[in-house]
């Protein structure tokens, strides 16, 4: 579809931004994306959405600049849901401090899923360049997180309440 898409976005100059394009020839998995833009990433941190994620929410604008000024780490976004078998799932101890993530768990340890928003650190890069493939076969944007995780490094911001996320 990157035809169609450069067709409606164009290099992004009606929008203020700057838009390039990179092709994932085969569904390799999210965490791909940032060995895809290695060339684009450079020496810069990061953000992923995945296409299929609409947010909105009061002050979303000032949340999305705090996140973007992270300097070391990653920030992920959750909300609850009722079917978080379907999802990434974040568990946090009493202090709100992410303590574990499990990808679609059969049995999981809470309802707040992981939503398609992220914010890295340039790091993001190496980690995905050293992942294994998921028995999916593909490199997991949940793998990902999880080394942030397991360095302390991983910060996680609850939407809440009066937050739409689709």
């Amino acid at each position: 579809d990157k035809d169609l898409i450069s067709n409606l976005l164009g290099n992004g100059s009606d929008y203020g931004i700057r838009l390039e394009y990179a092709i994932q020839k085969s569904p390799d998995g999210i965490a791909q994306s940032f060995i895809i833009g290695k060339e684009f990433i450079d020496k810069e941190n990061v953000s992923l959405i995945l296409g299929d994620n609409i947010f909105y929410g009061y002050k979303f604008s000032e949340i999305l600049h705090e996140a973007s000024a992270l300097n070391k780490g990653a920030r992920i976004f959750t909300n609850y849901v009722v079917n978080p078998s379907e999802f990434a799932v974040a568990d946090f101890n009493e202090s709100g401090e992410v303590i574990s993530l499990e990808e679609k768990p059969k049995n999981p340890k809470s309802n707040n899923a992981v939503t398609g928003l992220y914010f890295y650190d340039n790091d993001v890069v190496k980690i995905a360049e050293n992942l294994s493939p998921s028995k999916r076969g593909e490199l997991e944007i949940t793998d990902v997180n999880i080394e942030y995780l397991k360095k302390g490094l991983l910060q996680a911001s609850e939407l809440g309440r009066g937050f739409a996320w689709l």
